[in-house]
Parts: structure tokens; sequence; C-alpha cells
């Protein structure tokens, strides 16, 4: 139990209050006290008396930092001086500052020097167990992180004590007992192999001393107790590396003195089983040092034998289970084989235990098998002339995996073996040709038996039986059919096309034979056993899917279940169609008829999706049906609007490949209905109601402008080449009807200009519209410009710079389109540096889309910055102080440019129009061409605002443009005092490599002013942290300054240890990954 779940617990808090008050009144009372530099001493305290109530919230000085003063009381206070109000202010008072001050007051009790005081005072035997239980977790805090502040000296002291008190607890509390003991293992730890070279042996040797006044029988559990908790202790410890190493090979060899012991405790006639049950917890924790198998093997032994007792079978299981799965067990392959017949002998034990429907026994059997079978299938296939043996592990495995009863209510098994499957076939296909072509002889009829018992146990109960699942229940059922999906995906690269056929034999015997009707449970199975392998595999080129294909409308769809199956199934095999378009009648009426059932929503909308963006040059004779049932379905309101969502996107697909006269007499059809409702709503008064309304009507639109390319920009098939129509002359269909729209989505916005949904609804129109469209897109670009323009100005909203940033990324280039986009961008800045001199903290989001936008101009279109009326040193200022937002993303987006650099694309390409459509965090890095005749002055040449952006640019040029140089000059420190700021503690510490990237940039391009700035920036009182001392600021600044200051991953280094100086945190076990 951590620390501030004790401080969190109530009887706790009551507690120790009461425990802490009673303390104060001791007299007299022996305590092993360290000072935190290194000396310590034993020292005895006198009386003490508790203060008035409240008396620690007005201290002035942090808990830590009070000194232990010889011969007063304050040690004990430090413990007792309102701990309990502390405690009951924590845990009592409303007030959250309070209760944050009690618990940082409380969390540096325990941390304190003085905590090796309080912490044997806690743990008197007139104290209540949680009290000393507190007590003894204050004792491993101050052992296992401040180890170093105790002196060599005290190290035995501090061992015999630890022994004392777990001798005392050892027919005392449990909890508390544990908690000695895992402090005693953590000392251990820290004192091997050097100081403490026999640790366990000692151990042993102290437990069994017969001099003790504790039961022979308490002291059994206490050494067990210990010896377990020693090995998971150090899992769980930070000590470094190498130490780790040597900690590790110490205790592997003392095991030499435990496991003698364990194997004579568990052989021992009359060894109760709670005695028993220690020792097999304690061999489980001791085999996860990596102990050789073979020195396991007579306890692993030991331990199936004691799978016969019901009371230790659990524990049994897991060490067993602990015990072969080591890693490093593979190397004992004599060993391993001497596992296999125990293992085989629990097979009539799992019979038995299935049948009696103990799902608990089941479940630990299938766990050894598993365990061996998974963790070394490997070597033991190696172990040619013991095939057999191996062979009838794998059916055991078999058994479990087709255990019976539907997972998860009457079986939580068969989903164990899963993974074993995979591995065994990774290892039979890694052989080499030869090899691998005789365990295929003997292996694929097994994974052809697999194959049977996954779709059996992939079948739904009966309808009866499946109305009474919980939803949990039914939720874990579908995601085990996902796992059984995967797994017969997988097993097709071993059985390969002969998988396909023989599923479609069965299916077809199945529906063909009128004497024997099936169940639907079955049909769906094989069903589902096509879809797992279409899905993820190519089988263009199988010659069973034609016969798939006619056998589907044969299927009697009676149920929910298995008419979505049949729908993933088409959809998986959309691609195929769209090779054998001829097909396409036998399974689009399904579809269609689907559509209109909300129950086969999701899997009839997406199937139809699938089909009209493979197919969608083979679907102009059953466009017009399908737009008709779409629509019908659209204006019944019948799906959810993810689906309606999805359903225009099929429409967009399906039109895209007609002509343009039909694709405007479709979509007049099909959006008018929407039109004439959106222009209702835009004259009624805005509430609620009609806002859900009209941003459903705009993603509706939205979506179908997203695939709507008669362009065809996302066609990269080749197969399709010779499909595609010829490219449309004229304007866009999409331009048309945007235009036509246009001033209806004006009076929409003017009067729900303060809705961010709506705002953000209206822009994504015309987002989509522009990422399908490209160029085609043009006629639209000076009206957006200026609707844009108007709507920033009155209401700035992120949405906006996001499509501002996007008519940059595709427009700016382009000589015609540059006046407005010019428009746009100098008014989008104005207003936003506006908004930054009125306070821009309440608006991340814009902060975030502005930075966004800066740099993708900066990229796209320099030009842009080259303009005498744009305020650049604002816009600088603006940039450095996004950088001290607490919002994360925010100053990623400032410093995004140069920290993730990539190659730019070439203007006025496809892949340059799509690049950056999405948060721009592939920025590379601009080099800015000036071009003759350009409408504004060379001086002003890359000069930004993007903050460290901003910083890429313009510290390269400080040699070359006198006026670069000189907003550096004026501005460098502000950025480099905004960094350190960051650097200090008021940004993340996820952010500190960002903020080393830009010191990294000002040291390449701006050495001779960094190593000024900084000078000046260190030498304030308190800067960057109160926390470190001018010495530890003169350190980092040599540092950054030093001829590591070209190697970034150094550079990184340094900010990331100066940042854990800055915070109190260096030399923590907090931050002992950071």
């Amino acid at each position: 139990m951590s620390f501030q779940t004790c401080v969190q617990s109530a009887p706790w808090l009551l507690l120790v209050r009461k425990v802490l008050r009673s303390s104060c009144r001791a007299e007299g009372a022996v305590s092993w006290l360290l000072k935190s530099g290194n000396q310590g001493a034993v020292v005895k305290t006198g009386a003490c008396r508790c203060d008035a109530p409240g008396a620690w919230k007005n201290s002035e000085q942090p808990l830590c930092d009070l000194k232990f003063i010889p011969e007063t009381e304050q040690g004990t206070k430090v413990s007792a001086q309102g701990g309990g109000e502390a405690l009951h202010q924590l845990y009592y008072d409303p007030n959250i500052e309070n209760k944050n001050l009690a618990q940082k007051w409380l969390m540096q009790a325990q941390v304190s020097p003085q905590a090796w005081h309080f912490s044997w005072l806690l743990l008197n035997m007139d104290k209540v167990p949680e009290i000393q239980y507190f007590g003894a977790s204050a004792l491993h805090i101050k052992i296992s992180r401040y180890w170093n502040d105790i002196p060599a000296d005290q190290y035995e002291s501090l061992k015999s004590q630890l022994f004392t008190q777990i001798t005392r607890f050892a027919s005392g509390s449990k909890i508390v007992l544990t908690r000695l003991c895992v402090a005693l293992a953590s000392l251990a730890l820290s004192m091997m192999p050097e100081a403490w070279p026999c640790a366990v042996a000692d151990m042993v040797r102290m437990f069994q001393a017969e001099d003790s006044n504790v039961d022979g029988r308490a002291r059994c559990l206490a050494l067990l107790e210990l010896l377990t908790v020693l090995p998971e202790e150090f899992q769980t410890s930070r000590l470094p590396q190498y130490r780790k190493g040597q900690v590790r090979s110490v205790l592997a060899q003392e095991c030499g003195s435990v496991f003698p012991l364990l194997e004579q405790l568990l052989q021992q006639q009359g060894s109760p089983g709670f005695i028993k049950q220690k020792v097999l917890k304690c061999f489980s924790s001791w085999v996860q040092l990596e102990i050789p198998l073979m020195d396991c093997e007579n306890l692993i032994q030991a331990a199936f034998t004691s799978l016969q007792d019901p009371e230790l079978f659990d524990t049994a299981v897991e060490a067993v289970v602990n015990a072969i799965s080591q890693p490093d067990a593979q190397r004992y392959v004599n060993t391993l084989l001497k596992l296999i017949p125990p293992v085989l002998g629990l097979q009539e034990q799992l019979r038995q235990a299935v049948q009696s429907g103990d799902m608990e026994t089941s479940h630990g059997i299938c766990r050894i098998a598993v365990a061996l079978g998974e963790n070394h299938s490997r070597a033991l296939l190696d172990q040619v002339e013991h095939w057999q043996s191996f062979l009838a592990l794998v059916n055991m495995i078999m058994f479990c995996t087709g255990i019976p009863g539907h997972y998860p209510v009457n079986e939580t098994t068969s989903s164990l073996t899963l993974t074993f499957w995979y591995t065994l076939q990774d290892d039979i296909l890694s052989f080499e040709p030869d090899k691998q072509a005789v365990y295929q002889q003997v292996y694929r009829p097994v994974y052809f038996q697999l194959v049977d018992v996954l779709l059996h146990k992939a079948q739904f109960p009966s309808d009866e039986e499946y109305g009474f699942w919980s939803s949990d229940e039914k939720e874990q059922f579908r995601i085990y059919r996902v796992d059984i999906s995967d797994t017969l995906m997988y097993v097709y690269e071993m059985l390969g096309a002969e998988l396909l056929s023989s599923l479609y034999d069965k299916l077809g015997r199945l529906l063909t034979n009128t004497e024997q009707p099936s169940t639907w449970q079955h049909t769906e199975a094989l069903l589902y056993g096509f879809q797992s392998i279409a899905e993820t595999i190519d089988v263009n080129y199988s010659d069973v899917v034609p016969g798939l294909i006619g056998l589907i409308p044969r299927i009697s769809i009676s149920n929910v279940q298995l008419a979505d199956t049949v729908m993933f199934t088409i959809g998986a095999l959309s691609e195929w169609l769209a090779d054998h378009p001829v097909m396409i009648n036998n399974v689009l009426p399904l579809v269609l008829q689907a559509l209109g059932n909300p129950e086969l929503s999701i899997s009839s909308v997406s199937t139809l999706k699938k089909i009209c963006r493979e197919c969608k040059y083979d679907l102009p004779p059953y466009a017009a049906n399908i737009v008709a049932v779409s629509q019908e379905v659209l204006m019944k309101q019948i799906h959810k609007t993810s689906q309606c969502m999805w359903l225009m996107q099929a429409l967009g697909f399906l039109l895209s490949a007609l002509q343009v006269e039909e694709i405007l007499k479709n979509l007049h059809s099909l959006i008018t209905p929407y039109i004439q409702q959106l222009e209702k709503l835009a004259d009624e008064t805005p509430n609620p109601s009609n806002k859900l309304a009209i941003i459903h009507i705009l993603g509706l639109l939205s979506n179908l402008f997203t695939t709507l390319d008669i362009s065809h920009h996302d066609d990269d098939h080749e197969s399709t080449e010779v499909k595609k129509l010829p490219v449309q002359q004229g304007p866009n269909p999409v331009v048309v009807v945007l235009q036509q729209v246009f001033q209806l989505i004006q009076k929409v916005l003017s009067k729900w200009l303060n809705d961010a949904q709506v705002v953000e609804s209206v822009c994504a129109i015309f987002e989509k519209s522009v990422k399908t469209l490209l160029d085609d897109f043009a006629p639209m670009v000076p009206q957006l410009c200026e609707m844009l323009g108007q709507m920033y100005s009155t209401i700035p909203q992120a949405s906006a710079i996001d499509l501002t940033r996007q008519l940059v990324h595709i427009f700016a280039h382009e000589p015609a389109h540059f006046p407005p986009i010019k428009a746009l961008f100098l008014l989008v800045t104005s207003v936003t540096l506006t908004l930054f001199q009125q306070g821009p903290r309440d608006h991340p989001d814009i902060v975030d889309s502005f930075m966004q936008l800066l740099a993708q101009a900066l990229k796209r279109k320099p030009d842009l910055f080259l303009c005498s009326n744009l305020d650049v040193k604002a816009v600088f200022q603006c940039g450095v102080l996004s950088l001290k937002f607490p919002e994360a993303p925010t100053v990623k987006a400032s410093c995004g440019f140069f920290l993730r650099p990539s190659q730019k694309p070439k203007p006025g390409s496809r892949e340059g129009k799509r690049a950056v459509l999405g948060p721009p965090v592939h920025w590379g890095i601009l080099r800015t061409q000036v071009r003759r005749g350009s409408c504004c002055p060379e001086p002003a040449l890359a000069l930004t605002g993007l903050d460290c952006v901003l910083q890429t640019e313009l510290l390269p040029r400080c040699g070359e443009v006198a006026s670069v140089a000189q907003v550096v000059h004026e501005n460098g420190k502000v950025l480099l005092q905004a960094v350190l700021e960051g650097i200090g503690g008021q940004a993340s510490r996820s952010l500190m490599d960002h903020f080393a990237e830009i010191l990294f940039a000002l040291n390449k391009h701006c050495f001779s002013y960094l190593s000024i700035w900084i000078k000046e920036a260190m030498q304030q009182d308190g800067f960057p942290s109160a926390r470190v001392s001018p010495e530890q600021k003169e350190t980092f600044s040599q540092q950054i300054l030093s001829r590591e200051r070209v190697n970034k991953r150094r550079v990184k280094e340094m900010v990331k240890e100066f940042t854990l100086l800055c915070r109190g945190l260096h030399g923590t076990e907090y931050t002992a990954d950071y």
C-alpha cells in the first residue's frame, strides 16, 4: 500500500491522529535517528508536548528542512506536533487548498530526516495495526529512497533493529510484518554483496535460532514472508543497472540456502496447508530471478503434486507457470522434456473439471499447458525423437481451445490458447524448407482441426440464451470473436487456398442439404471465417469466391447476427467485386434491402460505402436505384448520425463516376430537401433544437463533398486506370452547388456566428471540399476569403484560421489567387495580434491554430512576410508568448516547425497540396527565395513571428540582413528567457526536448549572442528557479556553451538534468526513469 493510499484511508486518519497525540505524552523513548548528513546517532528523547491545534499550518519552515536538535523535542514535533490536525484537515476540510497543504505537509514528513525517529515510535506494540503499518512504510521509504543518507557504521544497527521488529511482529499483524520484511529486503539489496555478502543465509540462520521467544511456526512464517518479498523487492527496486546485475547474481547463488528449506517444508509430514502455500509463493517469487530450471526441478515436481490439493491449487499453478515461463528456461531442454509427462498427467483432472463445471481448475491446468507449449515450442520441436510427446501436448492445448461452452459465460479458458497457435505456426514456418515440409505434414491436419474448433467456438448461442446475456458478456464475446478472426487470418498463411476451399465446401453442403437443415449459427460461423480471411488477405485469385457470391443469395436470413455477417462478408469482398463487376448484381440488392433495417445500420452502410468506393466505375447502371434507396432511408432518419455521414460518403464515391449532368441531377434531388430545411432553420430564432438540425445538415453536405471527386485525385490503383472517365470540362459540380448555397450559408452564419460548433461545421464543408477538389476549388477562393475575413473580424474562431491555413497551402503560390489570400492572411494576423494585446489566455485553440497558420505561410509562401503592413515584431512577440502557455499542444504547435523537419514538396504538386492539410507536424526548414519585383522590400525577408519556428529562419540570416540582425538583437534574449522559464518549471517536463531544440538552434546560428544573453539571464536572482544555486546555473550555462553544444542529444540531456534541479526533483525515485 502506498503512502498516498494510507493518508486517504478514513480509519487510518483517525487512528494516526490519536497515536500522534499519544506519542507526544511518551517519555524516555529511545529512537534510532539519522541526520540528513553523513553522521548518525542513537539519541534519547525526553518528554514532548503538543502545541495548539493548527500550529503546523503556521510553520514558516518546510517540514523537510527542520533540523534535529540534540536533547530537544524537535524530532518528535515533526511527527506529533500538528500531525493529527493535518490528517484531520486532509480528510475533512472541504477547502481543497487546505487539503493540498495538509497532504504536502504529510508527504514531506515521511521523507524528512525525522522520519527515522517517529517511524520507530509508531511501531510500538500499543499502537493499532494501521498506525504500525504507516511506521513500517515510512522505514521502507527511507531505506529504499534515501539509502545514501545512512552512514556505513549504522548499517548493522539498522539491520539489528529490523530483525528485532520482525521477530516482535512474527505473531502480530500480518500487514505490518510484511511491510517490515519489505524494509529489511530493501536494506539487504542495498548492502549486498559488499556489506552483506551472505544476506539470505544469515536471514535463514537468524530465524532458525532456537533462543528466540517467538513460537517456531510464527518464526517459520516470518522467514518465508521475508524470503518471498526479497525477490519481489528486487524486481521493483531502482538499483543502477550494474548493481542490479551484481545483486541478481548473488541472489541466484543464494537460492542454495533457500530451495533445500522449501523442499523440506513441502515434503515434511504434517506440514500445515498454510505453510505449504507460503512455500509455494516463496518459490514462485524466486524463480523469477532467472534461476536455472534444472535447479528448480525438485520444487516444480513438488508443485505438480500440490495441484491435487484444492487449497494449494491456485498457488501451485502460479509457481509452475512462473518457473517454466522464464526466458532462460529454454536452455534446459532435458528438464523441459521431463515436464511434459506431468503436464499430460493433468488431462484426467482437466476433463473432470470440465465435466463438473469447475472453471477455476480447468483454467489453471490450461495455463500450465499453454505456458510450456507457448514459451518453448521451438525448443521442443527441435527434439525430433520426442515429437509424439510434444504432439500430445499440442492436442491437450487443442482440447483447451475447444473446451465446451460459450465464452465468457460457460468458460473463460479457450482464449488463453490463441497466442500458442500463432507461436507454433511461426516456429514451424521458420525452419528450413526440408524440415518445414516434414512438420507441415504433421501439423497441417492439426491446424485444419483448429479451424473447425475455432468456428465452433465462434458460434452464437441460441437466441433465447443470448437474450439472457448481459451487455458486458456480449461485448466480451464480440472481442473474443475478433481474436478468433485474427487467428483464422493468421492460419491462412499455413493452410493457404485449401482453407478457403474447405470453408466453401462446408458452406455449400450446409446450404444445399435439405434433408438436415442447419442452424443459422453454423452458417454464420462459416461466413465469419470467410470474412475474417477476406478482410486482410488478397482473395482476388481464389477460385471459390465466385461460388461463394453465388451462395450468399441462397442464405435464409432470419436473424440480425447472420444478416450482419452477410453484410460484412460482402464488404470484405468489395475489391474482388471491382475485378468481377458482373457479380455485383448478385449481392447489391441484399445490401440495399438491408439499408432499411435500423438493426443492420453499421454493417449495411459500411458495406455500401466499400462497394461504392471500390466499384464506382461499374455502378452507373445501379446509380439511380442506390441514390433513391439511400435518399429514402436518409429522409426516414432510421440511422444514427455517424451512419448517415458514411452513407453520404458512399454517395459521393458513387456520383464521382457519373457524367457532370448526371451528377448535378442526382445532387439536386439528393440535397434539395436539406437545402429547403436549412433555409427554414435559418429563418428561425436560434435554439438548441434547430442548432442540432443545422449541424446535421452541414455535416451531411461536408461528408458528401469529401468523396465527390470527378477529377479522381484519390485513384491510385493501376487496375482502375483503364476505367477512369476523362477529366470533366467546365465547373466542378461541388463548386456549382457551393456557389448556389453560399448566400444561405452566410445567412446561417449571421445568426450563429457566436456558436463555435456551427462555425466549425460551416468551415468543415469548405475544408473537406478543398481537400478533395484541390485546384478545382479555385472559383470559390475570392468569395470564401471575403467570408472568412468577415467571420474572423467579427468573432475570431480557430476553425476559421484552420481553413485559412488550408487555403494558404493550396492557393497562395498561384499568382491569380495570391491577392485574396494575402488580404485574408493579413486580416487574420491583424485581428489575432489585437487578441494577443487584449489577453489570449482564454483562447489557446486560436493561438494554436495561429501558430500553425504562420508556419504554413512561411513554408508555402514566404512572400506573405515581406509585406510592409505586417507587424513582424509583434508577430514575433506573440510567438514568444505562446511558448508560455500551459497547454502542451499550443507550445508544440509553436515549436513543431524545426522540431520535426521534412522534405518540402514542390509547389503545385499533388503531394504538395495534400501534404499539410492536417496539423503541421512535418514542416521543413524554409529556404526563402527573394523574387525580383517583390511587392515588399528585401530587408523584411523571412522575418516571421513563429517563435522557435521564426528563430530557425531568422538566426541563419543574422549576418546577411541588417534588419534581421537588429530584430534578433532586440528580441532574442526575450525568446531565451521564455525558453529558460519553461525549463525552470513553468512548462511540462514532456516539452523539454522541444525547448532543447530551440537552445540547439540558438547555439548553432547565434552563438556569440547566446553567450551574452544566457549570462545576463542567469544573473537574475531566482531565475529560472529559486531551487537552483548560482553555481548550478553557471554549470548549466557553461555546458550549453561548451563544445558539446553541437551534439543535439547531449543538449537534450543537459536540459533534462537542469529542469530536474529547477523543480527539486533531481535524484529522486520519482524521476529515476526520466
